[in-house]
């Protein structure tokens, strides 16, 4: 009989494997169910880490994404007890709140992008009623991905979700902030991108010789400041 975790469901987790030297554990929410069920399950499971009880010491790095947490563990770990270490923590009642355990950052942002118009008509708002929308919340890293130092951040004015471009763009300047359905974020260099942008910033989002790189990593707390109102 194999000792590889076999994939199992509890109040919404599913624990799957991940070749031999990792999980992935997927909540059952959609959209933004599922990524606050992420949310609350990557800190958890950072916790459970940090306090390095039973099977956790294995974990070395938890990586979020929109529906699912990956454990990447040490080769060795044991697999089964981790699984179903993970399912007992899903499963049981949510710790008293705390402080959140990332920081948070401010990023000063000119909102002068080339869409801004755009957005404001999709969601009829002004242009300067988009910028306050985006500045007065308190936004959060869900997660990481597209390229190294991108982050996206949830928990925004609900007003502000607006598609995707139809078109994509062959190339979005480094510092563009932007919006796409729920999300907003900041391309830490240039790339194509399909996002509506709606401003700019110079913040150094991504650097290889700083530790750790990326600025945006998964739960910290980001607030936009228009630089027109910072004068």
């Amino acid at each position: 009989m194999s000792d590889e975790p076999a994939p199992a469901s509890r109040r919404g987790l599913t624990v799957l494997p991940a070749g031999p030297d990792a999980l992935l554990l997927e909540v059952s929410g959609a959209a933004e169910s599922g990524i606050a069920e992420v949310l609350a399950l990557h800190e958890r499971v950072r916790a459970a880490v940090d306090r390095g009880e039973g099977p956790w010491p294995g974990v070395i790095d938890v990586v979020p994404a929109a529906r699912t947490v990956l454990l990447h563990t040490r080769p060795g770990a044991d697999l089964p007890a981790l699984g179903a270490a993970a399912r007992a923590l899903a499963a049981s009642p949510p710790p008293p709140s705390s402080p959140p355990a990332q920081g948070e950052v401010e990023i000063v942002v000119r909102y002068d992008g080339a869409d801004l118009a755009e957005v404001a008509a999709m969601t009829g708002l002004a242009p300067a009623e988009v910028v306050r929308a985006h500045t007065s919340t308190l936004w959060r890293v869900a997660f990481g991905g597209f390229v190294p130092g991108f982050g996206y951040l949830v928990g925004g004015d609900p007003r502000l979700q607006v598609p995707r471009r139809e078109s994509p763009r062959t190339r979005v300047p480094a510092g563009s902030v932007a919006l796409a359905g729920e999300f907003t974020g900041v391309y830490p260099r240039a790339s194509p991108g399909g996002w509506q942008l709606i401003g700019t910033t110079d913040a150094v989002l991504w650097d290889p010789d700083r530790s750790p790189p990326a600025v945006l990593t998964p739960g910290t707390r980001v607030r936009f400041v228009d630089i027109e109102a910072s004068r």
